[in-house]
């Protein structure tokens, strides 16, 4: 099996195999479009800093915030660049079940390109709440950020949690966002969502617990792993970022419970094209000018 190739049932495979974000191979001919139509977040993480550019690749930045409407003509001009997008993917830049934004463009985008592979990605906060929803408009692939299951070490990299309109900080708000991530990978594993979770490695907090993450994915339903280095920002601007020695322990870590992927690109919030050969936003939004701003909570 090709390096970062994941093991899915048969049933799976098709969608693996055209997901450039899933499958090491389809990351150099397969494309995906990113859609930034979630302007909210409802966590803060120390190393989170939201911008608006068009200058900078890496998630969480944007170009602009989009509304739901507009992901349709998006889209059908996302093809037009890069006829081989198979994936039209909602990554941000705030979370993308902070609000339902992300739902009424997938229904959208399901109902015009059925054959598109919708996928999203949530920090897992409000998916179990949500799940049945995300499947019914179309999403089958599904990418959760967990960078701890241990509350100690979580409060270390996320500040607060907002759920419900109250603000939950310390070992308390890393506990239930532990916890909500934990039931909501279940249950879309349970309905039948593909399910990747990116971790955030910073060595000297969380470099010796990929494994225990990786593990307690596993048990919940994942299939996938993929590890983000650090980039060093925000209230972790003084952190350096892993180097390869730490990068390659932890993906063997991680290796031992579930497959890694290997071939990430870090992608924008409003990505385009086929990740393995650079990034066409710039033509798919041109001149538009910039829209509202980003905010959390």
């Amino acid at each position: 099996m090709p390096c970062g190739t994941v093991k899915v049932e048969e049933r799976f495979s098709h969608v693996a195999n055209r997901h450039p974000c899933f499958s090491g191979e389809a990351n150099m001919n397969r494309g995906r479009i990113h859609l930034p139509v979630s302007p909210v977040c409802n966590i803060q993480c120390r190393f989170c800093k939201r911008v608006f550019n068009k200058v900078e690749q890496r998630p969480g930045v944007s170009a602009e915030i989009i509304s739901p409407k507009e992901a349709v003509s998006l889209v059908r001009r996302g093809l037009e660049l890069c006829p081989e997008i198979t994936v039209a993917g909602i990554a941000g830049p705030g979370d993308t079940l902070a609000t339902h934004h992300a739902l009424l463009a997938f229904d959208s985008i399901h109902r015009e390109f059925p054959d598109l592979i919708n996928c999203l990605s949530t920090n897992g906060l409000l998916l179990e709440r949500y799940a049945g929803e995300i499947f019914r408009v179309g999403v089958r692939t599904l990418t959760v950020t967990v960078n701890a299951v241990d509350p100690v070490i979580l409060d270390k990299i996320c500040s607060r949690v907002i759920l419900d309109g109250k603000v939950y900080e310390g070992v308390e708000g890393a506990s239930i966002l532990i916890e909500a991530q934990k039931r909501g990978i279940k249950k879309a594993a349970e309905l039948g969502m593909l399910i990747k979770i990116n971790i955030v490695l910073i060595p000297s907090i969380n470099g010796d617990h990929i494994g225990e993450i990786a593990k307690t994915a596993a048990e919940n339903g994942a299939g996938l792993i993929n590890i983000i280095p650090l980039i060093p920002q925000f209230e972790f601007a003084g952190y350096p970022s892993p180097d390869c020695v730490e990068l390659s322990a932890a993906r063997e870590a991680a290796e031992e419970h579930l497959p890694v992927f290997r071939h990430c690109q870090h992608c924008r919030a409003d990505a385009c094209g086929i990740p393995g050969k650079g990034d066409l936003s710039s033509l798919l939004y041109g001149d538009r000018k910039f829209a509202e701003t980003f905010s959390h909570g």
